[in-house]
């Protein structure tokens, strides 16, 4: 009786396939690392009025405010292109100062996002002023212009 031999498996198979999946790894957490910190470079960060106010953040220091514009503050002087309203986020409210005109999307009770620095009367003087929008889309019918909605 005769005994069917299997053939021996040579090392540099296995070796070669470890090779691949560690190089396959090593390959996936650049890709990874590179990503993240591409992306994180990218990501807008904000304080709310709050946090601003918890962090004692010093006049004159460039800050990103986030908050919802509070319903009958929003005043903007064409002639003097002079913008202001209170940004708020519920329990701190903090005056908003900007130069130029305001974003379309920009309205009482919708959130916004200011550039910018504190004045020393606690005032915030923006430099750059984002309208944010809600999630809400609803596209128009079709054949009709959709409404400008402006404060």
């Amino acid at each position: 009786m005769s005994v069917a031999r299997r053939p021996r498996r040579s090392s540099s198979g296995v070796g070669e396939r470890r090779l691949l999946v560690l190089t396959a790894l090593a390959l996936a957490v650049g890709i990874g690392y590179v990503a993240l910190r591409d992306l994180g470079s990218s990501a807008v960060y904000y304080l709310t009025p709050t946090e601003a106010r918890e962090r004692n953040t010093v006049p004159g220091t460039t800050a990103r405010l986030g908050g919802q514009v509070e319903p009958g503050s929003l005043r903007y002087d064409e002639t003097a292109r002079d913008l202001r309203f209170i940004m708020t986020d519920g329990v701190t409210r903090v005056l908003v100062i900007g130069r130029g005109a305001p974003p379309a999307l920009l309205r009482e009770g919708a959130g916004a996002v200011v550039e910018g620095r504190f004045a020393p009367d606690g005032s915030f003087l923006a430099d750059q002023v984002i309208a944010k929008h809600d999630e809400v889309y609803v596209p128009p019918a079709p054949s009709q212009t959709p409404p400008h909605r402006t404060p």
